[in-house]
């Protein structure tokens, strides 16, 4: 029977840190949350101590994402490392990087679910699986299924394989994208690592930007896998795997959206509620403590009330994140709904005075520009909550499932408002763009200028347009071109459909599940969100469009569902998401912070127009025009810039001392 064995070697705190090629090492004493990082050099010789100080500095570099032991493996020709963040097993000397005999190693940031499934499945077929740890089913399985071992692992999870036989590396990223890699290939050397910080203690990170990927950050606030603003550094796209062998690579998904019937029926609420149970016990089924992320909303709240039904023995504090501001702030709702629950209330204030140094310490430490504001005061509540828990369960993914943003109602009334006489649309438009900018949040003009915006363009592009930080306009005064999006096979689908398969392929992975990634790594909480689940995701990809929006309802089905567990009172509360009062601050508080910033060299290094960025901020405090939104991702931008600057300096230093990757190749 095949066997596997732990990649790891206890080793002293204080061991001698020189390298050993041949051996894996694990150690306590650097590390804290799940990350993944390697090199492969095929020209490399055994021996030849790059490779091994190379991974060891990008495995420090992530040292916040996991506390409880980390380990290095290093073969000919690869180096791999891994930390880990203990959810279950704790107790367990579970390896965080596997290897097995036959020359396999597998490093996994994430979990697999339907371990005990593929357990038993491999015992039939033969093969031992000795440690509990859900990583050491992976490396049988590939084994068993060849490159089709991917397509039969659930859970959230980004992983390499290293096959020694066929000289093979397989990255491989979760269906909906929970969890990020990121890779770069140069002179034969692959390098790929969880973050791109930590990539870029490896890489050449005085790579030109990707000018594509920046016209796109601009637009959207991310970039879309697999672009990265660093020439050369991709990332795998959700339900992607990439291969690279001798002979060449191959990219291939081996997961897509389910498709849609087109004679699908409404189905009863409660036919949901074993389904989503089940979700939420599979991802609450852990030896540590675990909270939730409390808005009041529907889509938190009924993630709370389904968890506490689930686990009413168990203590379920609930995180909220609050404002001062009044228009913003839902912590009186969340505070009601966790007092209706019976959990314990947590909640954590965050100012204007928090912005500038938490986003430097987020850029900083996981070199990644997220344009979300929100990305602040999600590391700030993950900070408190790392003091009593290391999950967080949360709600992401239910508006692109079920059908939650205002801007899909804009999808169903486009047509109809298409279809006015143009001189009452005319008459329309000017009203509307008069409507004085307001700080509130979520204002009725806010929203009405964004519908009226683009009409002339197809339903793709129009919501496109809607949910753009900056304008088409603006981004040619700032010298930058619109970004033309790739063709998506949406042709033939109705345009509510389209709109949610582009937000859930696109926005939510690299924007909202990134922003839930490195906000709660940062500080070593792990963020899950049980509507992901595969399961969640097959119920709601077959329900009819009346059962996401009908009329002026969205999420209608889930409110309904939802009404099994919570009150109409948080069932029907208008959708207010979680939005922080930037227009204000940037009038306010921060508005000297925002001129230094966008005065900066950084900017205009980077060929931007920073007049036109200074003119953003002035049309904005002068309440001509709300330009928020704007103005925070040049801000984002800077600041990740200033980072590339700094890492290169850091990487040049390293490199008189060190002998790179490179050298190694060569030599």
């Amino acid at each position: 029977m095949a066997r596997l064995r732990a990649a790891w070697h206890v080793a002293p705190r204080h061991a001698d840190s020189g390298p050993r090629p041949g051996r894996v090492v694990i150690t306590g004493s650097e590390s804290a949350m799940c990350g993944i990082c390697g090199i492969v050099t095929p020209d490399a010789k055994q021996g030849l101590p790059a490779p091994e100080w190379t991974v060891r500095r990008m495995l420090r570099q992530m040292a916040h994402r996991g506390p409880d032991g980390s380990a290095l493996a290093v073969r000919d020709g690869i180096a791999m490392a891994a930390n880990r963040l203990a959810i279950r097993g704790v107790d367990e000397a579970q390896p965080p990087l596997i290897e097995h005999q036959d020359g396999i190693l597998v490093a996994c940031n994430g979990e697999i679910d339907n371990h005990r499934e593929l357990r038993h499945f491999l015992a039939q077929c033969g093969h031992e699986v000795p440690f509990s740890t859900d990583v050491a089913v992976i490396a049988p399985l590939y084994l068993e299924k060849g490159l089709a071992f991917v397509e039969h692992l659930q859970g959230v999870f980004a992983l390499a394989l290293w096959d020694a036989r066929k000289q093979r590396l397989i990255l491989a990223r979760d269906r909906a994208g929970e969890r990020h890699l990121y890779y770069t290939v140069a002179d034969r050397t692959i390098l790929f690592a969880s973050e791109l910080a930590a990539l870029a203690e490896a890489s050449d990170v005085t790579a030109p930007l990707d000018r594509t990927a920046l016209a796109h950050f601009l637009q959207a606030g991310y970039c879309p896998a697999p672009q990265g603003l660093l020439a050369g550094h991709n990332k795998l796209r959700p339900g992607e795997m990439i291969v690279f062998e001798p002979d060449g690579t191959r990219q291939q998904r081996y997961w897509h959206f389910p498709r849609r019937a087109a004679t699908a029926t409404t189905p009863a609420p409660s036919s949901f509620d074993h389904v989503l149970r089940e979700a939420v016990h599979r991802q609450s089924e852990i030896d540590v403590p675990f909270g939730v992320l409390l808005s009041g909303g529907l889509d938190s709240a009924l993630i709370a009330a389904v968890a506490r039904s689930l686990r009413p023995a168990r203590e379920l504090p609930a995180y909220c994140i609050r404002f001062d501001e009044a228009s913003f702030d839902e912590g009186s709702d969340a505070e009601r709904v966790a007092a209706r629950l019976g959990c314990p209330f947590v909640p954590v204030t965050v100012t204007a005075n928090d912005l500038p140094s938490t986003l430097h310490e987020l850029v900083a430490t996981t070199g990644e520009p997220l344009a979300d504001p929100a990305w602040v005061p999600l590391a700030q509540v993950t900070k408190r909550a790392s003091l009593d828990v290391r999950v967080l369960l949360a709600g992401e993914g239910a508006d692109e499932l079920f059908g939650g943003y205002p801007t899909y109602l804009g999808a169903q009334f486009a047509g109809r408002y298409a279809r006015l006489p143009a001189g009452l649309r005319k008459v329309l438009q000017r009203g509307i763009e008069r409507l004085p900018p307001s700080d509130r949040k979520i204002t009725l003009s806010y929203l009405l200028k964004r519908f009226i915006r683009g009409q002339e363009l197809d339903g793709l592009a129009r919501h496109r347009l809607w949910t753009s930080h900056i304008s088409p306009e603006w981004l040619r005064r700032l010298g930058i071109e619109p970004p033309v999006w790739a063709t998506e096979d949406t042709a033939a689908l109705p345009l509510l459909d389209a709109v949610q398969r582009h937000d859930f392929a696109h926005a939510l992975p690299e924007a909202l599940l990134a922003k839930a990634d490195r906000g709660g790594m940062l500080h070593g909480v792990e963020i899950r969100a049980p509507y992901l689940d595969p399961t969640v995701i097959e119920f709601a990809a077959a329900l009819p469009e009346r059962a996401r929006v009908r009329g002026l309802t969205t999420k209608a089905f889930l409110k309904d569902y939802a009404r099994l567990y919570l009150p109409r009172a948080v069932t029907h509360r208008r959708k207010r998401g979680l939005s922080v009062p930037l227009s204000a601050w940037l009038r306010g508080p921060l508005r000297d912070w925002a001129q230094s910033r966008l005065s900066c060299s950084a900017l205009a290094e980077a060929g931007l127009n920073h007049r036109a960025a200074l003119e953003l901020l002035a049309e904005h405090g002068e309440r001509k025009a709300d330009h928020a939104r704007a103005i925070w991702i040049l801000l984002v931008l800077g600041e990740w810039l200033e980072w590339r600057a700094s890492a290169a300096g850091r990487r040049m230093s390293q490199a008189s001392s060190q002998p790179s990757v490179a050298t190694a190749a060569v030599g």
